[in-house]
């Protein structure tokens, strides 16, 4: 329609647990949103066809021809260049050519990407990276994966390599060869298995023989607690050394934390800026900062995604 600006989007965050979707305007405001379960398999397609097809529908008439562009992001293994979700572990799908099924459905261009490479690349442009040319951003949760930024540019796996890992899998980089527990990649003493969320409960229960329903519970009784500050001492160890061959090579000015694990605040970024003074010594020690989006990081990615035609 001439005339018309297009100057709104729509983002789609597909989780393990929820996806959520949002229409959003250039200053951030949120006209339409909504949150659904993730189910398994490639249901989980169907699902985000549908949920992006409500919100647009639900938008007031003056509005729907103003949506200009999607972006949907998701987990596990994907192909950006194809429009394939290579694999995803937790959802159980593999190889699934999306192809123009969301623009179809839609009326609009739809791009898809990695859900964590979107969330940190936000985080670097938009949010607590902006205008720093060198940053590493973890996003920490169940896993531990991120971005890494060098000379401005974003570091990503080449186009058309599927079936590899995303550039970005701090959480896989072992550093407990000898005494490390399995991990689920087939590796020992990875990063994740010590330092993600779920790590850090299991240490914790292991240590004390009393369960606890979160990371968070650990850090927030480090302060009083000599073995909840122990568990966490652990996982920065840990989260430290799978850092060191990153900050030699690259050199990043920056590293930015996100994920639920962010949550724990100043207690995180102090002991982890701590330890790595402690390791490095031909290497300038980074400065270490809570993202600025947190757990929205994705979503507000996606957005941006939209809005700029890809990650740059």
């Amino acid at each position: 329609m001439m005339g018309v600006p297009r100057d709104l989007v729509l983002a789609v965050d597909v989780g393990g647990g929820t996806t959520k979707g949002e229409v959003t305007a250039a200053d951030g405001a949120v006209l339409a949103a909504e949150t659904i379960e993730t189910p398994y398999g490639e249901a989980a397609f169907d699902a985000i066809e549908d949920l992006g097809a409500r919100l647009l529908d639900g938008l007031p008439a003056d509005c729907r021809d103003r949506v200009a562009r999607a972006a949907v992001i998701l987990p596990g293994l994907v192909d950006p260049e194809h429009a394939i979700a290579v694999f995803s572990s937790n959802l159980g799908w593999r190889n699934v050519k999306l192809g123009s099924r969301f623009a179809d459905r839609w009326g609009i261009p739809a791009l898809i990407d990695h859900d964590v490479t979107v969330a940190g690349w936000a985080e670097w442009r938009h949010g607590a990276g902006r205008g720093v040319d060198d940053v590493c951003v973890l996003i920490m949760g169940t896993g531990i994966s991120g971005t890494l930024s060098v000379g401005g540019r974003l570091v990503r796996t080449p186009p058309g390599r599927t079936g590899v890992a995303q550039a970005g899998e701090y959480g896989h980089i072992p550093v407990r060869y000898r005494d490390g527990l399995p991990c689920p990649c087939g590796n020992v003493g990875c990063v994740e298995t010590v330092a993600s969320g779920p790590a850090i409960a299991r240490a914790y229960a292991a240590r004390t023989g009393r369960e606890t329903s979160s990371a968070e519970t650990v850090f927030a009784a480090a302060g009083t607690d000599p073995i909840a500050r122990a568990v966490v001492d652990d996982a920065v160890d840990a989260l430290a050394a799978g850092l060191l061959g990153v900050l030699h090579a690259s050199c990043p000015e920056l590293v930015v934390l996100g994920g639920g694990l962010a949550r724990a605040g100043d207690l995180l970024t102090e002991a982890l800026h701590t330890r790595l003074t402690e390791l490095l010594r031909v290497t300038p020690v980074p400065r270490v900062v809570l993202s600025e989006f947190g757990i929205r990081a994705g979503l507000i990615g996606a957005a941006h995604l939209a809005r700029a035609g890809s990650l740059r």
